[in-house]
C-alpha cells in the first residue's frame, strides 16, 4: 500500500513536477493537474485520499474547487496553498472544511507530515464506515488496518472450510474467541453449534459429565440422562478456551476423543460418533508446558497443527485509533449517550500505552469515556502509568500548548520550546497534534 493517494493542483509547470517528484520520492501515489477545471472532472473521490491545491489560479479558484470537492465527499481532506496575502482567506477556508494550509513557499517535509494526517484520517474515516454497513464482513470481526491483523484474517478466511483441529494463542484480551468463531462463521460448518468451553471454568468433578454426557444413574444425583457438550456440537465447532487449564487426568480422554472423534457418556458402553472441529486456545506457552509436565506433549502437537497467533495490542499500535472510535460509536449507541471524541493529544496518550489487557482493556476503557467515567489521562485500573507513559503525556501538552500560545505555527512554538522546527515537527506529527487545526481555532503553519 501507497503511503497515500494525493491529487497535486497547481496553474504552474514547474511547481506541480517538484512536489511530484518529492512525494514520489517519499511512497505517496501522486497525479497531477494545471488545470483546476480538468482536475475537477478528473478526480475519483474513491481512490483519492488527500487534494493539495493552489488557492490562486485561473478558470477556478482553489476555495471554488474545495468548495465543489466537498458536496462531492465532504470527507475528501484538501490543503491549500497560499501566498502570503492569502492567509486570511485560507483561514476562513479551513473554517469553510480545509483541512489545512500551507504558505508560499512551503517545506516539503512539512507537507508530508501533514498529507501523512490526512491520510490518516481519511482512512480511518472510511474504515469505520465500511464496518457500519458490513457487520458480517470477517474486517467487522477482526478489526484492524496493521499489517498483522490483514495476515490474520487472511489466515482464518483460508482455513476456516480446510477440515483441521486449531491453536490459538494470545495474550488475555487479544480476541482469541472471536477468531474461534470466525473461523466457524466463514466456514463450511457455520450452520451447526459453536460451543465454546471454558476450561478453566469448569469444576473438574463436573468437567467430565459437561463434555462427555451421562446416562440416569451414572452417578450420585445423575437423575436422568444428559448430552454432553461435544455430542450438542455436532456438525459443528467445539473452542476449548484456555486449554492449558484442562486437568492432566482430562487430557488423555480429550486427546482420545479428537483423534478418535466418537464419545463414551459416563455410565454407558456405547460409543457416539460426533462431527465436530475443535479449536483451542491457549495463553501460555504450551510447548513449555508440555515440556515442564504440566501438558500432555501428544495433546499439545495433536491440536498445533496449525498455531494461529494473535498480536498483543501493543504490537499494532496503528490499530488503536481505530479500535476506539469502533468501541466508543458502538457504546454510544448502546447507551443511548452522545459519543465523546478524544484530542489528538489523548490519542497519541493512548498509542503510548502499554494495554496489558490488550482489546477487551481498549474497549472497556472506550466504553467508560462515553459514560463519562473515565479519561485519556488518567491512569489505568491496576496501577499508575509508566515512566514512558508519563512523560509522553506531559510532552504531548506543553507541545499543544505551545502551539495554542503561536496560534498554531510550529515555526513561532519552535522558538518558544528552544527546538528546531524540525524536531518539533516530528513530535507533532507522532503525537497527532496538527489534527488540531480542524478545529478552525487557529492554523498549522
Amino acid at each position: 500500500m501507497s503511503r497515500g493517494r494525493v491529487v497535486f493542483i497547481d496553474d504552474e509547470p514547474d511547481l506541480c513536477a517538484a512536489a511530484a517528484d518529492w512525494l514520489d520520492v517519499s511512497g505517496f501515489a501522486v497525479e497531477t493537474h494545471t488545470d483546476p477545471l480538468a482536475a475537477l472532472a478528473a478526480i475519483d473521490t474513491d481512490g483519492c485520499e488527500c487534494v493539495v491545491s493552489d488557492i490562486r489560479m485561473p478558470k477556478l479558484s482553489g476555495l471554488e474547487l474545495l468548495e465543489r470537492l466537498q458536496k462531492a465527499d465532504p470527507d475528501l481532506p484538501v490543503i491549500l496553498l497560499t501566498g502570503h496575502g492569502d492567509v486570511p482567506v485560507a483561514v476562513e477556508a479551513m473554517r469553510a472544511g480545509a483541512y489545512h494550509f500551507l504558505e508560499k513557499p512551503y517545506d516539503a517535509e512539512q507537507l508530508v507530515s501533514i498529507l501523512d494526517n490526512a491520510v490518516e484520517k481519511r482512512r480511518l474515516k472510511r474504515e469505520i464506515s465500511r464496518l457500519k454497513h458490513q457487520p458480517d464482513d470477517i474486517e467487522a470481526r477482526m478489526i484492524g488496518i496493521s499489517p498483522a491483523m490483514a495476515h490474520i484474517r487472511r489466515s482464518i478466511l483460508h482455513l476456516a472450510d480446510i477440515e483441521v483441529d486449531i491453536l490459538i494463542t494470545g495474550e488475555t484480551g487479544t480476541g482469541k474467541e472471536v477468531a474461534a468463531r470466525a473461523l466457524h462463521d466463514f466456514g463450511r460448518r457455520r450452520s451447526g453449534n459453536f460451543v465454546a468451553i471454558n476450561c478453566a471454568a469448569i469444576p473438574e468433578t463436573i468437567f467430565e459429565s459437561e463434555l462427555f454426557g451421562h446416562e440416569k444413574g451414572a452417578y450420585t444425583g445423575a437423575g436422568a440422562a444428559r448430552e454432553g457438550k461435544l455430542v450438542f456440537a455436532s456438525g459443528g465447532t467445539v473452542f476449548l478456551d484456555e486449554i492449558e487449564s484442562m486437568p492432566l487426568a482430562l487430557q488423555a480422554k480429550v486427546l482420545r476423543v479428537i483423534q478418535e472423534r466418537v464419545v463414551e457418556p459416563l455410565g454407558s458402553n456405547r460409543q457416539i460418533p460426533i462431527d465436530v472441529r475443535f479449536i483451542a486456545a491457549t495463553k501460555t506457552d504450551l510447548r513449555a508446558e508440555s515440556e515442564a509436565g504440566r501438558f500432555r506433549s501428544d495433546l499439545y502437537f495433536r491440536l498445533a497443527t496449525v498455531d494461529l497467533a494473535l498480536p498483543p495490542l501493543r504490537g499494532r499500535r496503528e490499530d488503536i485509533g481505530l479500535l476506539h472510535s469502533v468501541f466508543a460509536r458502538r457504546a454510544a449507541e448502546r447507551f443511548g449517550l452522545p459519543l465523546r471524541e478524544l484530542s489528538p493529544a489523548a490519542l497519541a496518550e493512548l498509542e503510548s500505552r502499554p494495554w496489558p489487557g490488550n482489546v477487551r482493556e481498549l474497549k472497556a476503557f472506550a466504553e467508560r469515556t462515553v459514560i463519562g467515567i473515565d479519561s485519556a489521562t488518567s491512569p489505568e485500573e491496576g496501577g499508575a502509568p509508566s515512566l514512558p507513559e508519563q512523560v509522553a503525556r506531559f510532552e504531548a501538552g506543553v507541545i499543544a500548548r505551545a502551539l495554542d500560545q503561536a496560534e498554531g505555527s510550529s515555526a513561532r512554538a519552535a522558538l518558544l520550546l528552544g527546538v528546531p522546527r524540525r524536531t518539533l515537527n516530528e513530535k507533532i506529527v507522532r503525537y497527532r497534534l496538527r489534527a488540531i487545526a480542524e478545529s478552525g481555532e487557529f492554523p498549522l503553519a
